[in-house]
């Protein structure tokens, strides 16, 4: 007790003993929305990954377009809209301040969307540089980063093919808003490198090009790409849509080409996509993919049993599950906007190599895909004007079900919007690519309606929250029955000046087996979270307490308490985060957001009872060269291994290190 009593007031006066913070990243946006199932997806370091990009390749906020601004997910569509409004009436965006004339902008809005867009000079004509003056005035980046662990694994001393360190390198090459491209080379500890299948060096390499508003090319992607369309029920491997960012973005659609600049060996296209202008407000987007996928093959070793996502490739079996499958998708979308009104036709066909045979006995696993053809189509359609907003997707495929999400969201008085969202997934629907609002993490098997609001008090002060009711009516992984879920949250934000202020809670109910599988019964889960932040001058501090309560068979609690500080001068920053966890299991483990390298999105869980440390440094060395540094460590008070089977350490604590470097040519 005396040690927890110590450590609480290390954190208390650390937090009195540094007063300041200067103004809040993009980076805190993630800590703002990211609830639990959102850190444990591939969506959210995906999305990290494209805010990271943009944040390195802003845009021209007098030359961007609607499409540009929808790759920013805290944008809803009416703000969107009104920027665009505004732009087209002043003629020219001149100063940032502008932004906090558009009414439905608040300040921290106007703030973080700067953090993507600049202003830049005029220019007589915005046309598609001569070859010589794109070589020319071009560009380049080349960043390289390595991960030390000053520990070893089970795995390391025995069973992994390759060494500990983890290191990836990344070069990309942007003339003005017209052309992107890069590669990027990455190897995830424990594979080999320049050995084995990895004779070529890297385990996943990367290309892409990426051409943009040239004449009537809207957008042209060649090599690795991702796409979205509507609401996703058909084809969406680009962010998700998690229920927070939902009510930012007031449940909008979009229709966008991205370059796979990630790491993430999962979830992209291979191939070539281009959006075309038909006509005024008229597009048509074609793509076609042809790539490798892991998977797990069946003993006849002629089917497949799983798809695979992880990317890893460090033992022998998962070596022989790398790329032993192809697939080939080729598809297109025609879509309409004019005065408001959106709708556009989706359609596309997917084959496999192999036939897809997943293990159907298994009660949930039922409807799982079953084939080597698929396809899919789909109506997306919506309006959009002053204070309504309707946006909705319906489609069906080979399944012979019909899928369909719609929502409508309206802006009663000037600083109060309502969203409503409903959503039917049959559990016959089908949909290879298909990622949309889901509690149950697919476009299958559930129906549900969710409301929510954004409710500003006053200048800076918010209030968010929402309640989704969903009903799965067949089994699910851990419920072999039909089964419900109510998920209920509040967060109120206040900005004033040098404060930010936030407080949220969280009471999701979700049903599901009890220990001897004979019955279902509710899993409750509350979540909150206490966070103030002061920002002035050169320094940052931030400090937050988080708690958990989980009823499920049995109770468990957990809670913790973290402070981050910083400071910021000129051509160096230091940041470091500490904070003291205590939980009863892994139900109420607690997630925490952690300032990382560039492009490394970094939200760590804690269970047990524990301490975290980590330290950030960045140096600007001129206009060129920057480098960056972290060292981190977690100590276990309640244990003296960390991990089971290959990732097991023997130990009580687990250190890393990361260097990085950047280069601008």
């Amino acid at each position: 007790m005396m040690k927890k009593i110590v450590l609480s007031q290390l954190l208390l006066l650390w937090s009195i003993a540094v007063l300041s913070q200067s103004k809040p990243s993009w980076e805190d946006y993630f800590n703002h929305t990211a609830q639990t199932e959102d850190v444990e997806s591939e969506d959210w370091e995906q999305t990290y990954e494209v805010l990271s990009e943009l944040a390195a390749n802003k845009l021209d906020l007098n030359r961007c377009t609607r499409e540009d601004l929808e790759q920013l997910p805290f944008l809803s569509t009416q703000q969107i809209m009104d920027i665009i409004e505004y732009r087209d009436k002043a003629r020219r965006i001149e100063t940032p301040i502008e932004l906090r004339m558009i009414p439905s902008l608040e300040r921290h809005e106007a703030d973080m969307l700067m953090q993507f867009v600049e202003i830049r000079p005029e220019a007589s004509r915005d046309t598609l540089p001569s070859l010589k003056n794109i070589f020319k005035y071009g560009k380049h980046r080349l960043v390289g980063t390595l991960k030390i662990p000053f520990y070893d694994r089970k795995g390391d001393e025995q069973g992994y093919l390759g060494y500990k360190y983890k290191h990836w390198l990344r070069y990309d090459f942007s003339s003005g808003q017209h052309i992107k491209a890069g590669v990027v080379a990455s190897q995830d500890a424990g594979e080999p490198f320049f050995a084995g299948r990895n004779a070529a060096g890297y385990d996943f390499y990367s290309f892409y090009v990426v051409l943009k508003n040239v004449g009537r090319i809207k957008a042209l992607a060649l090599g690795r790409y991702r796409l979205r369309f509507g609401m996703g029920l058909v084809l969406n491997n680009s962010f998700g849509l998690g229920k927070i960012n939902t009510l930012y973005m007031l449940g909008r659609s979009g229709n966008n080409i991205f370059a796979h600049s990630s790491r993430l060996e999962a979830n992209y296209l291979q191939g070539g996509a281009a959006t075309v202008e038909l006509a005024k407000g008229l597009d048509l987007t074609a793509f076609a993919s042809w790539r490798k996928v892991d998977a797990t093959l069946n003993r006849n070793s002629s089917t497949v049993a799983t798809l695979l996502k992880s990317g890893y490739h460090r033992t022998e079996s998962e070596m022989q599950r790398r790329r032993n499958t192809s697939q080939t998708l080729v598809g297109g979308n025609l879509n309409y906007f004019r005065n408001g009104f959106h709708v556009g036709v989706t359609g596309l066909f997917t084959t496999f190599d192999r036939e897809l045979r997943p293990n159907t006995k298994q009660r949930y696993r039922a409807w799982y895909p079953v084939g080597r053809r698929f396809w899919n189509v789909s109506v997306d359609y919506g309006y959009i004007s002053n204070r309504l907003t309707i946006a909705g997707e319906t489609a069906t495929g080979d399944c012979g079900a019909v899928a369909t999400i719609n929502n409508i969201s309206y802006r009663l008085t000037s600083n109060f919007s309502l969203m409503t969202l409903q959503r039917y997934y049959p559990y016959q629907y089908t949909a290879i690519y298909g990622r949309s609002f889901a509690e149950g993490g697919s476009v299958n098997n559930e129906s549900g309606v969710y409301i929510g609001g954004n409710w500003t008090l006053k200048r800076g002060l918010n209030v968010n929250f929402y309640t989704d009711i969903a009903y799965f009516p067949w089994a699910k992984y851990q419920a072999q029955l039909s089964s419900h879920s109510f998920d209920n949250f509040v967060q109120i934000t206040y900005h004033r000046g040098d404060w930010d202020l936030l407080a949220r809670y969280r009471l999701k109910m979700r049903q599901k087996d009890n220990a001897n599988k004979s019955a279902l019964i509710y899993k409750n889960e509350h979540r909150g979270r206490l966070a103030a932040a002061y920002h002035t001058g050169r320094w940052t501090s931030q400090t937050q307490a988080e708690f958990s309560l989980c009823d499920f068979n049995n109770r468990s609690a957990g809670y913790m308490l973290s402070e981050h500080v910083g400071y910021n001068h000129r051509w160096l920053k230091l940041y470091a985060t500490m904070g003291y966890f205590n939980t009863d299991d892994y139900n109420a483990r607690i997630y925490v957001y952690e300032k990382g390298l560039l492009y490394n999105f970094s939200f760590p869980s804690f269970f047990g009872e524990g301490m975290r440390c980590a330290l950030n440094m960045r140096a600007d060395i001129g206009e060129r060269v920057m480098i960056m540094a972290k060292i981190g460590t977690t100590v276990y008070f309640d244990r003296q291994t960390i991990g089971t089977g290959l990732q097991k350490i023997n130990g009580n604590s687990m250190t890393d290190m990361e260097l990085q470097v950047r280069l601008k040519l």
